[in-house]
């Protein structure tokens, strides 16, 4: 590559570089990228300008780290006060897709269901739905949530569930289409069951009952997807970065956010295991869990998320 191309390539980003930034991992990101481009410039480029011009950009950003650098003794708390509601926030648009994404494949379950009632069969297999259909004969919809041990369903449903995210957001690198299947067959999934309950004119009882969990697992699952889709998004579209920096960024944000479900998986294993069994609950009871659930999810990956950014960028 002729150095005028490269310069060109690359100007606009090292501007950007320019502009004060109060992220930890923003400034990492930055200085390594730069330490790659003056390993370039000095290997095809020796005698040039853009050497010094680069290499001054990289020690300004080394300088500012080590001369405000602190020890935390709280770097757990601002994780999870800081750190990950930024790295929230710069991926909100991706957050929307997923969401879109899911709701779209929950309304295409619900819908086809509706048409042809052997879809619900198909989707959820025949000895499932006839083990439904029997429990709500017998008087009792949901006592397959009962059926089991608490402390036994409780592990294995957060293995489960932890499992699935996963391997949502690590299909996310065959260019987010891995991703983009398992959102459709899990929202799928979760339009015909819903389906099943509704024809049997029993959708708000199971709305009460299911989403006593449903609410923090349906919400990770859709952010594991929004993770996965990160990862995707970074290999089609890496901007004015190479695809693995792109990549090497994308993943740095989509695992702080991963590690964020699996305490929300263990709590809606929690409710599934030890709470959703209790079908007779009140029902202001469920709702209140189910509110208190989708309100906490709202807050913490919406919400916070932008005041925090809003916080940072005033204190910059």
């Amino acid at each position: 590559m002729r150095e005028g191309q490269f310069i060109k390539r690359n100007l606009d980003r090292w501007r950007s570089y320019q502009e004060p930034t109060d992220d930890p991992d923003e400034i990492a990101r930055h200085f390594t990228y730069l330490v790659d481009d003056l390993s370039y410039a000095k290997t095809f480029y020796p005698k040039s300008n853009t050497i010094r011009y680069i290499n001054s950009m990289a020690a300004n950003i080394y300088l500012s780290i080590y001369k405000n650098k602190k020890e935390k003794s709280n770097r757990f708390v601002t994780f999870w006060t800081t750190e990950l509601p930024l790295a929230v926030r710069r991926n909100h648009r991706i957050l929307l897709y997923a969401f879109l994404f899911f709701l779209s494949f929950i309304l295409i379950g619900v819908f086809s269901a509706y048409l042809d009632q052997t879809f619900v069969r198909a989707v959820l297999g025949d000895s499932y739905v006839d083990m439904t259909e029997q429990n709500i004969a017998n008087g009792h919809p949901f006592n397959v949530y009962a059926g089991e041990n608490e402390f036994v369903m409780f592990l294995y449903i957060a293995f489960n569930n932890i499992r699935v995210a996963f391997l949502t957001y690590f299909f996310g690198i065959t260019a987010g289409l891995g991703t983009v299947y398992l959102l459709f067959k899990n929202g799928l999934m979760v339009g015909v069951f819903e389906y099943m309950f509704f024809h049997h004119n029993l959708g708000f009882r199971s709305v009460l009952v299911i989403f006593v969990h449903g609410t923090l697992e349906l919400s990770s699952i859709v952010i594991a997807g929004a993770g996965g889709l990160m990862l995707g998004n970074a290999m089609l579209f890496p901007k004015t970065y190479t695809r693995m920096q792109s990549l090497k960024a994308a993943a740095k944000d989509s695992v702080k956010i991963m590690i964020s479900l699996i305490p929300i998986f263990i709590v809606a294993a929690f409710f599934e295991g030890f709470v959703t069994r209790h079908t007779d609950m009140p029902v202001w009871l469920s709702l209140a869990i189910l509110i208190l659930s989708a309100s906490f999810i709202t807050w913490y990956y919406v919400i916070y998320p932008i005041k925090v950014s809003k916080r940072n960028a005033q204190t910059v």
